[in-house]
């Protein structure tokens, strides 16, 4: 069995293949002060969850923008399951023409994301990813990875306004019934979830605009399913399309 592991600001997340078959995906609390034994209590505990043995576990990718996390999770896999597991990083073979003026600051989540979709869907391609932040990567006509976008994730927004203003608090992210909000709480949310969706619109527009043809629109992360059916423009979601960019680009690399 192939673990995919994808380790972001604030989750963790984990699946693992036998095969082309994802048995399953969980998520941990990605915490710097958290000790290597920590995390092998809980990855251990997660298998053990899904009836998976450690010594079933042939190899592992791991995707990182958290680099203190990805030592200790990769040393409590190699303790785990005897193994060394592949880090994606400058060097292992992806497939992806990456233009952007220096390719080596290119996000392995965001290279993970857009090889997935490169595998999946017809380019011309616009990767979603709305976690921590919002990310918005752009594949061209042949796949070549071009740019994309950078925006304040909603749970960092919401944060912002919680912890910086004296009368606004954190809130539930859901649509509220209308986007002209009737109280404090659903003009928030309405900022939130109905302002999100119209900026991912303008800039699929703008890039659309940019590339000169309708590209694919492709989202994941926990919140795209909260956010993407209030956009005017037709979104697939795929909530483990950085997990099965994981396993291509492990494969092309044995």
């Amino acid at each position: 069995m192939l673990l995919t592991i994808d380790i972001g600001n604030t989750n963790i997340t984990l699946g693992c293949f036998d095969g082309d078959i994802l048995e399953f995906t969980a998520r941990l609390a990605t915490e710097q002060k958290k000790t290597a034994d920590q995390y092998a209590f809980e990855i251990k505990n997660l298998l053990a969850l899904y009836e998976i043995g450690s010594e079933e576990i042939e190899d592992c990718i791991i995707a990182s923008v958290v680099p203190m996390v990805a030592k200790s999770v990769s040393n409590v896999v190699s303790k785990l399951c005897h193994i060394v597991p592949l880090m994606l990083g400058p060097g292992v073979k992806t497939g992806l023409n990456i233009k952007i003026d220096n390719p080596a600051q290119l996000g392995a989540d965001l290279v993970a994301g857009a090889v997935g979709a490169l595998e999946e869907y017809t380019m011309p391609c616009v990767v979603i990813d709305m976690g921590t932040a919002s990310t918005v990567s752009v594949l061209d006509k042949n796949g070549a990875f071009l740019g994309g976008v950078i925006a304040a994730g909603v749970r960092l927004t919401l944060k912002a306004l919680a912890e910086n203003t004296a009368q606004l608090t954190s809130i539930p992210i859901e649509a509220p019934k209308s986007v002209i909000g009737a109280n404090t709480v659903e003009c928030m949310q309405s900022g939130l979830v109905y302002g999100t969706a119209a900026m991912l619109d303008g800039l699929i527009e703008k890039i659309e605009q940019e590339l000169g043809e309708e590209p694919t629109v492709v989202a994941t992360g926990g919140l795209s399913r909260d956010i993407i059916p209030h956009c005017k423009y037709n979104i697939i979601y795929n909530e483990n399309l950085l997990l099965d960019g994981l396993k291509s680009i492990y494969e092309k690399n044995n």
